[in-house]
């Protein structure tokens, strides 16, 4: 299975006053994740939206296990979970640098177009990033 990671520092910004990150700063990590995996296999979100379309979330789905603190470090891995003809889910795991799991998630995604909001499948508007999804997903089965 293809599994991106890449890493944030926990910045001041980003925690309470207990030194705790907020909780909702773990789905801009998530956000991140999923842009450095869509990056790495060797396409880009913005190309999309160039060219007409939109990737909003319809699900999302967080479960957090192990506060991150400020000054650490947190590894986010991304992976596709599944992709279907107008569905993707990516999986994450937000880890500590000695591989505790803080968090885990799942979110859900459709692609539209950007002046209708009607769904449009990937293999339409780009059958290349459509191939490498499926296959992704399928070493996950």
């Amino acid at each position: 299975m293809y599994v991106n990671e890449t890493s944030v520092k926990v910045r001041y910004s980003e925690t309470d006053q207990m030194g705790v990150v907020y909780h909702a700063n773990y789905l801009v990590w998530m956000e991140i994740g999923r842009t450095s995996l869509i990056e790495d296999i060797g396409f880009r979100y913005d190309k999309l939206e160039e060219e007409g379309y939109l990737s909003p979330v319809i699900d999302l789905n967080i479960s957090y296990k192990n506060a991150m603190r400020y000054g650490e470090s947190a590894i986010i891995r991304t992976w596709i979970e599944s992709h279907g003809r107008l569905r993707t889910t990516y999986g994450y795991e937000i880890l500590h640098e000695d591989g505790t799991v803080a968090a885990t998630g799942q979110s859900v995604h459709t692609l539209v177009h950007k002046e209708t909001f009607r769904p449009v499948g990937l293999r339409k508007a780009d059958p290349e990033w459509d191939a490498k999804y499926r296959e992704l997903a399928r070493e996950l089965s």
